[in-house]
């Protein structure tokens, strides 16, 4: 067991604090890290000594800051199975699946070096008589960023180094629960060429979070996690007169309409559904079957009964365990209550065993057929590998469910219809929508666009002159792909 050190003033020491908490193994329950609970005067000290570091950092060039992030890319790339192994460990993904995580930051780190387009300002000539304006995009100041577990090594990768190529510092507090991913991209980028307090990594729970969201050198917050606590940290922050954004729950529906390919919709719901044991943000949990296409159910369940939860490093594990005893027994209750309000369990993974690690989190593919859009089963985002199944007459009556739900965050619909998916994409009020694409996750350089319930902050408002326009972004994604037939290569929308 480890003590978690903190990042402050370029230099990683231990915290004189003397509540800690702990990081468990979700496949064992060891004890991997005791995590401390800072001190009010270290944080205090940290957004001091960052505060001072931006005030250099700012007039610094911002080919100078390019160049930063070149060299951090170089680096992630370079410890790419080091980090993967260190966030399998902690958080329980498979190896394949952290890869991921750390390769989706990557891609951020590597749209950080656009900077010197990005921050391009603006300029009119002649506005008046012998009178020009120019417009510059300045930094703010000490930024912080609040992330979750389910993407240690992804969401603060998000995070810092967009803010400070952009001229700004940065606090990070990851989650206490994984913290050790975090720490070892901190360490990275501390060997690149940056002033001492540019980035500093405080840990602890939600007192720690308070003393971040009042401090007075802290001029923008972003956070990423459950509604609840995104609700309060954007409340609390604004409260302040602070920037806040933060991104939160969500209830991804995916639509299969009668035309899909049946391959493909069953290949991308097992993978959507179960993939990361369903926790992240853009987890498809409800599949809408429109007319004929519920056929496709029970081959949906005899595929994903041949799939099972496994340790990191086991090549033939589709997902790994819970991040806590606490988070399955919580989507234990809801799979009860589901039962007790006539959802139909059609697959049951619950009690399933796995020899090596017999104290994991493991909870098996499940799947609730008989869904009525009251059930909490329906309602609360699940996070984990438990898929809703509901039978639906048409599209219209699927837009219907859609966008009647809390939440905007994504959804997708699999039709060869040109005309189906445009009406979709048209109608549907969810910010990221995919074609044939089961999780329409977008590259850096567009919008995370969550809407409802799913996103607090400003992200889409947009200014021109004296008049606010306020509008919603909303991105798509879709693929193509070519099909012989008997009389040759002709264009299909299908996805894949």
């Amino acid at each position: 067991m480890k003590t978690i050190q903190t990042l402050i003033n370029g230099a990683f020491r231990e915290s004189k604090t003397t509540h800690f908490t702990t990081s468990l193994s979700p496949l064992t329950q060891e004890v991997l890290a005791k995590v401390p609970c800072m001190l009010k005067s270290e944080i205090d000290e940290a957004a001091t000594i960052a505060h001072n570091a931006y005030l250099e950092w700012k007039n610094t060039s911002i080919m100078h800051r390019t160049r930063v992030m070149l060299e951090y890319q170089g680096l992630i790339k370079k410890h790419l199975n080091e980090l993967a192994e260190i966030l399998s460990i902690e958080q329980g993904k498979t190896i394949d699946d952290a890869k991921g995580d750390i390769t989706r930051g990557y891609e951020v780190v590597e749209f950080a070096c656009s900077a010197p387009t990005l921050l391009m300002g603006e300029t009119v000539e002649n506005i008046s008589r012998a009178m020009n304006t120019f417009s510059y995009r300045q930094p703010l100041g000490v930024c912080a960023g609040i992330t979750p577990f389910n993407f240690p090594g992804m969401i603060p990768l998000w995070m810092f180094p967009l803010a400070i190529v952009a001229g700004n510092a940065f606090i990070l507090k990851p989650s206490e629960m994984v913290p050790q991913t975090a720490m070892r991209l901190a360490e990275l980028f501390m060997q690149c060429d940056v002033p001492k307090g540019i980035l500093q990594v405080v840990h602890g729970q939600k007192e720690q979070v308070d003393m971040l969201l009042d401090h007075p050198l802290i001029k923008a917050y972003s956070f990423v996690g459950s509604p609840k606590v995104g609700a309060y940290i954007y409340s609390r922050a604004t409260a302040n007169l602070k920037r806040a954004q933060a991104l939160v729950g969500a209830k991804n529906h995916m639509v299969i309409m009668p035309d899909a390919h049946e391959e493909q919709v069953i290949n991308a719901l097992v993978g959507a559904s179960m993939g990361a044991a369903g926790q992240r943000c853009m987890a498809i949990s409800v599949a809408l079957f429109v007319g004929d296409s519920k056929k496709l159910i029970p081959k949906l369940i005899d595929k994903l009964k041949a799939i099972k939860p496994g340790a990191y490093n086991d090549p033939n594990a589709a997902y790994g365990p819970l991040i806590t005893k606490a988070a399955l027994n919580r989507v234990l209750e809801l799979i009860e209550n589901g039962i007790k309000e006539g959802a139909e369990l059609l697959l049951d993974g619950r009690g399933i065993e796995i020899k090596e690690y017999p104290n994991g989190n493991w909870l098996g593919p499940c799947v609730f057929g008989n869904i009525k859009t009251h059930m909490e089963i329906y309602k609360k985002e699940i996070f984990a590998p438990v898929l809703c199944v509901l039978e639906v007459k048409d599209l219209n009556e699927a837009l219907e469910i859609i966008n009647n739900n809390e939440f905007g965050n994504g959804t997708s619909i699999f039709t060869n219809s040109l005309s189906s998916s445009s009406h979709f994409i048209k109608e549907v009020a969810v910010g990221q929508v995919g074609v044939n694409i089961p999780i329409p996750v977008p590259l850096p350089f567009f919008s995370f666009t969550g809407w409802r319930g799913s996103f607090y902050g400003d992200l889409h408002a947009y200014g021109k002159q004296a008049i606010i326009f306020y509008t919603e972004t909303k991105t798509i994604t879709q693929k193509y792909f070519l099909q012989e037939d008997k009389d040759g290569v002709v264009f299909n929308f299908q996805g894949n």
